[in-house]
């Protein structure tokens, strides 16, 4: 990989499913936002977190900004990174994926060559939020957001698209574990219990400080 990229992490959602803020979360030790923005640094040359409450959020990230168009989800968030971004195409992921791969990463980086998005499609539905976006999918998408849109992929048929089959990476993330999302209570304790056992894991919380939960 060798053009630079921005990495966003997305952290405006309510959380409602899980009752508290997602994001601060302790795995091992390390707010899970924490996490993801680590992973993200070993791909991005920069990290973005669009949240809402961006002091709370500036220790994890070279920047954080709020949504330009609050209230419309995903593609809010999206937007704002995008914009935000000092580079031509953007990792974007959430806040609750703390078992991101940096070599899928990587790998969907190199795939944006000649397209404005690449994205992994499969039969539950696509992973927006773990996707390689340029700024050239700016105007669609707040073309999407002007007219009520809210889907995430309503913009899809203007742009370019690459989209890809997670089982195109089983030499990279044999157990998918990328794509992990925390979202309820259930989860969180199914992630806790893999922070146990999964190496990948442990590297990154070796050298972290003990975070008292929020």
């Amino acid at each position: 990989m060798l053009q630079q990229v921005s990495g966003v992490i997305l952290a405006g959602g309510t959380s409602r499913r899980m009752g508290r803020d997602k994001a601060f979360l302790l795995l091992a030790g390390l707010p899970m936002i924490e996490a993801v923005s680590r992973r993200l640094r070993d791909v991005a040359d920069e990290v973005i977190i669009v949240a809402d409450d961006p002091q709370r959020h500036s220790p994890f990230a070279d920047r954080c900004v709020p949504d330009v168009y609050p209230g419309v989800g995903t593609l809010g968030g999206i937007h704002a990174g995008l914009l935000s971004a000092s580079h031509e195409l953007a990792l974007v992921v959430g806040c609750d994926m703390p078992f991101l791969n940096p070599d899928v990463l990587a790998w969907l980086v190199d795939a944006a060559d000649g397209v404005d998005l690449v994205v992994f499609r499969h039969e539950l539905g696509m992973e927006p939020l773990h996707a390689v976006y340029r700024k050239t999918c700016l105007p669609a998408v707040e073309g999407a957001i002007r007219s009520g849109e809210r889907c995430a992929f309503a913009f899809h048929d203007q742009i370019r698209v690459r989209y890809m089959n997670p089982a195109d990476i089983p030499s990279l993330d044999p157990g998918l574990g990328s794509f992990y999302n925390v979202n309820t209570p259930d989860q969180w304790r199914e992630a806790l219990t893999q922070t146990r056992t999964q190496d990948a894991v442990t590297e990154v919380c070796d050298s972290a400080s003990v975070v008292a939960p929020p």
